[in-house]
């Protein structure tokens, strides 16, 4: 890769790093990204939005996305939003709600996850997979700032 990766660098990363991976639904999860990037306006959102899972789900690090070229604030949005498992959720978002590109890139994200034609009940999960929802449904109105802190905090209580 370049020097100064982009958003082409960005989606043959993801093809290779994703290539194989099925969403819930048996589709390629590599749509997902796209979608999720094609949601953005802002470039350096758009190549975050690519990758956005690459760090959580993949041997991918933050030193590898420096290695290919890509930027620090590119860098610093996908630390952002690489999710934890020591994190609990709700920190997540809150840390998430403090970087604006990052936020761009989340809300697409969980509108993305959970469209009518993306949302998986699966038999033997459904109350795991109802929460899941919730979850995304309360973080998505808090980065809108629809529900203030506490109330998000107390409502996410029961969802953890």
């Amino acid at each position: 890769m370049t020097n100064h990766a982009n958003l082409e660098d960005a989606l043959l990363l993801a093809l290779e790093k994703f290539r194989g991976v099925c969403d819930k639904d048996g589709k390629p999860y590599v749509l997902h990204l796209l979608r999720v990037m094609l949601a953005t306006e802002h470039p350096e959102a758009q190549v975050a939005g690519v990758l956005h899972d690459i760090v959580e789900d993949t041997s991918v690090t933050l030193n590898d996305l420096r290695a290919y070229g890509f930027s620090e604030r590119v860098i610093q949005i996908i630390d952002c939003l690489t999710h934890r498992s020591h994190d609990k959720y709700t920190e997540y978002i809150m840390r998430i709600k403090q970087d604006p590109l990052a936020s761009i890139c989340k809300l697409a994200d969980l509108a993305d996850n959970y469209r009518l034609d993306r949302v998986a009940y699966r038999d033997g999960h459904t109350e795991q997979d109802s929460k899941r929802l919730q979850r995304y449904v309360l973080s998505y109105q808090f980065l809108r700032d629809k529900l203030d802190e506490p109330t998000y905090r107390r409502l996410m209580i029961p969802l953890e």
